[in-house]
């Protein structure tokens, strides 16, 4: 049997969790097998830190989470359970007790966030003309195009949901920040990575879309979480 931890992946707004492709395969290749990518509705914090819940309690050993951009909320409300022994932040919120990602968002607004649309339904879209340059320029124009057509739009009402009781004050954290980041602002990214005092904090020259731009790195930071929860 492997003594290797369970990763759990949780995307965030606009994507699904296809959006973890090619980490998923950088960490089979390095010999990680049991990997799960929950499926979030993005319809409330409530409701998707119930499906992260779900998942991980079907699994019987330690647990790595990891979130990226609005999944950073998610595994911040969802990884107090006590099979969780880290929580990894990708170009992630964290939000503290009462903060909520549309709060940490207004103190520092990003660069893109004039590009983000309701519609008539109450579902928030990046303007898909607007997606690359706003969510992955660093990707091609295929790549980014692919992810603008099939872009899941979160409730506008989710950017509002506060985090009760955040994970990250008792358990184990790493941070990546974006530094061209346009979707979330860099400074609020270090922010939110200094006050929480993880093991490690990286920052990649990459977009907001770094488990696709940068899927080596972002592997290596969830691969150091492990050994570090392992004793390696």
């Amino acid at each position: 049997m492997s003594d290797k931890p369970a990763i759990v992946l949780v995307h965030g707004f606009w994507g699904g969790a296809a959006h973890w492709s090619k980490v998923i395969t950088e960490l089979h290749r390095r010999g990680y097998d049991d990997l799960h990518a929950v499926e979030n509705p993005l319809t409330s914090l409530a409701d998707d830190a119930e499906r992260t819940r779900k998942m991980v309690r079907q699994i019987s050993g330690p647990v790595v989470l990891v979130g990226h951009s609005y999944g950073g909320a998610v595994i911040t409300e969802a990884g107090t359970l006590p099979n969780v022994a880290g929580l990894v932040y990708v170009a992630a919120f964290a939000p503290d007790a009462g903060e909520s990602p549309g709060g940490i968002s207004q103190e520092l607004p990003p660069a893109a966030f004039e590009n983000i649309a309701p519609d008539s339904d109450g579902y928030l879209w990046v303007r898909p003309e607007k997606f690359r340059e706003s969510f992955a320029q660093d990707l091609t124009e295929d790549e980014a195009r692919i992810m603008a057509v099939t872009q899941k739009a979160p409730l506008a009402s989710t950017f509002g949901d506060p985090v009760s009781d955040p994970a990250w004050r008792t358990k184990p954290c790493w941070y990546q920040v974006s530094t061209q980041d346009r979707m979330i602002h860099p400074d609020n990214e270090r922010r939110m990575a200094a006050r929480m005092d993880p093991r490690k904090t990286i920052e990649l020259d990459a977009s907001h879309a770094s488990p696709a731009s940068q899927p080596g790195p972002v592997t290596d930071l969830i691969e150091a979480a492990a050994n570090d929860l392992a004793g390696r």
